[in-house]
């Protein structure tokens, strides 16, 4: 081969190599076959990236992002040096850290302390209509629901504002309303254990109505059902039948 190529290299034989950027958070290696074409490649973006956790270094600063709230008042037509926006970067940082707080919570370290002096109780648990407040990932919209949160103790159970708790760690991230649900039904199941886990999530989200198609009145609901929850109809029934 006479010249390197950073983006593409094929090689003989069966596969190809795909050497792609790198980004602040990701650099990605591909081997595929040749065979391959890109209308398969958009099914397949999440197991092509290898993501590096953020550390604390790699966050900007209050003054960086002060600036970066600036830009976007001046994007609008406005002057942010007006006296009634002149603290507003200020403020919106504040409220951004505020918003997205749950990057710095672990749901996992929430779950630890559990109570197993229960008399052998083995009935389900739910915590219903825990309110939360969220943001979209694709246009960091708000995203205002409720949640309501079951499980089917095996031996042990946990504080009840845990619950509500492991909801508003997940909810303080950048979202979509379906990995929220799966999260929080996949760590109390992994960390408390229990027979059954279950978790129904409805919310109204911002980015469909207050733009986009403008529909206000609709709201998605999401469902996670795990152990007996998805096993036992009798289970799963009663459950949803709270969340009605």
């Amino acid at each position: 081969m006479s010249a390197f190529d950073p983006k593409r290299i094929f090689l003989a034989g069966t596969f190809r190599l795909e050497v792609r950027p790198i980004t602040c958070c990701y650099s990605t290696y591909v081997l595929t076959p040749k065979w391959w074409n890109s209308s398969m490649t958009s099914n397949v973006h999440a197991l092509e990236r290898v993501k590096r956790p953020q550390t604390t270094s790699d966050r900007p600063g209050q003054t960086e992002v002060e600036a970066a709230f600036r830009t976007i008042i001046r994007w609008t037509g406005d002057d942010p040096d007006r006296d009634g926006l002149l603290e507003t970067p200020a403020r919106m940082a504040r409220a951004y850290g505020e918003f997205f707080v749950g990057y710095s919570q672990d749901p996992v370290e929430i779950l630890q302390k559990t109570f197993e002096e229960i008399e052998g109780y083995d009935e389900m648990i739910a915590l219903r209509a825990v309110r939360f407040e969220s943001h979209c990932e694709h246009h960091m919209a708000p995203i205002i629901g409720q949640a309501w949160v079951a499980y089917v103790p095996s031996g042990r159970v946990v504080g009840i504002s845990k619950l509500a708790r492991v909801v508003e760690v997940y909810a303080k991230r950048l979202q979509i309303q379906e990995k929220m649900t799966a999260q929080i039904a996949n760590t109390i199941n992994d960390v408390l254990k229990p027979q059954g886990v279950g978790v129904i999530v409805k919310a109204s989200h911002h980015c469909m109505s207050t733009r986009g198609v403008h529909k206000a009145d609709s709201d998605l609901v999401t469902s996670r059902m795990l152990g007996c929850f998805r096993d036992n109809p009798l289970t799963r029934q009663e459950f949803l039948s709270m969340a009605a």
